[in-house]
């Protein structure tokens, strides 16, 4: 099991090249990826991103590389460039009537008049893919190991309120035990208040105590209840994405204590159901946050 919320960053040097690449995720229901690359291996985007899926199933994850070589490109002048701003720049010179008249300076700060050889270029490119992948596979692994230890902390804090809602569970099947007797009683004296008078039909008043246990009873959702726990457990301990599996397990459970809480009708089981339901919540907060 492992968290969706993880941050890595991993830097290589090889052949006179640098290449840092960082990876942030955090939680999302789908597997997001955006990318931020140099210029020059835009054009390497979906091999990057299916890298990345080949590590992260889920979340938002935002990649950044960047990269620096020790033997820059060489870049010549494009006299037709040139000319071409040189023109364009003297009419509007003319045009808003500015008396300062163009200098060289002027043109050589613009970036577009300078090119470079395609066939260097390219070549340049893909020598840095190669240092960049390394780098990526690197920054991969070292994220992965944090979002397994960062799972494991989770899985250790939800057991723990697990146990405290298999504690509860154990309080409101005794309880509810409890009150079957303790309703019978009460009925019995509402009825002989009502008739003034000690003699009641037992066969009818035993019929209602088993209607009154029946609305009552509690234990099928209690059952359930506990086989939806063991299940979340075992998913606990899977090495595969069950952030969904647990999410589902998570609203069954909320079903089955909120109609154990629509029966209940007594302080004690609601108490223990609220209990329950602050537990289940906590635990919903930290299910957002697994593969």
């Amino acid at each position: 099991m492992k968290s969706m919320t993880a941050l890595s960053t991993a830097s290589l040097s090889e052949q006179g090249i640098r290449a840092t690449v960082e990876i942030r995720t955090v939680n999302g229901r789908y597997l997001e990826i955006s990318c931020r690359l140099p210029k020059q291996l835009s054009h390497k985007e979906i091999e990057l991103r299916e890298l990345v899926r080949g590590t992260i199933n889920r979340g938002t994850v935002q990649v950044t590389v960047k990269t620096d070589s020790d033997s820059p490109l060489a870049s010549t002048l494009s006299l037709e460039r040139i000319e071409a701003y040189w023109q364009q720049l003297e009419k509007l010179r003319k045009k808003l009537k500015v008396s300062t008249p163009l200098s060289l300076g002027d043109l050589l700060r613009i970036p577009d008049i300078y090119t470079t050889d395609d066939a260097a270029l390219l070549e340049l490119a893909e020598r840095e893919w190669k240092v960049v992948v390394k780098a990526l596979r690197a920054a991969l692994a070292s994220l992965d190991t944090m979002r397994k230890n960062e799972g494991k902390e989770l899985a250790k804090d939800i057991r723990t309120r697990i146990k405290t809602i298999e504690e509860r569970l154990d309080r409101i099947e005794e309880r509810s035990m409890q009150r079957v007797p303790e309703e019978r009683e009460r009925l019995r004296a509402r009825i002989a208040q009502l008739f003034e008078s000690d003699e009641i039909d037992e066969q009818r008043l035993q019929l209602e105590i088993l209607l009154l246990a029946d609305k009552l009873d509690c234990s099928e959702e209690i059952v359930r209840l506990r086989s939806h726990i063991k299940f979340f457990l075992e998913a606990l301990k899977s090495t595969e994405p069950v952030g969904r599996q647990l999410n589902f397990l998570l609203q069954e459970m909320h079903r089955e204590i909120n109609t154990i809480g629509s029966k209940a009708n007594d302080a004690e089981i609601s108490q223990l159901v609220v209990s329950v339901k602050e537990e289940l919540e906590r635990i919903r907060e930290q299910v957002q946050n697994i593969e």
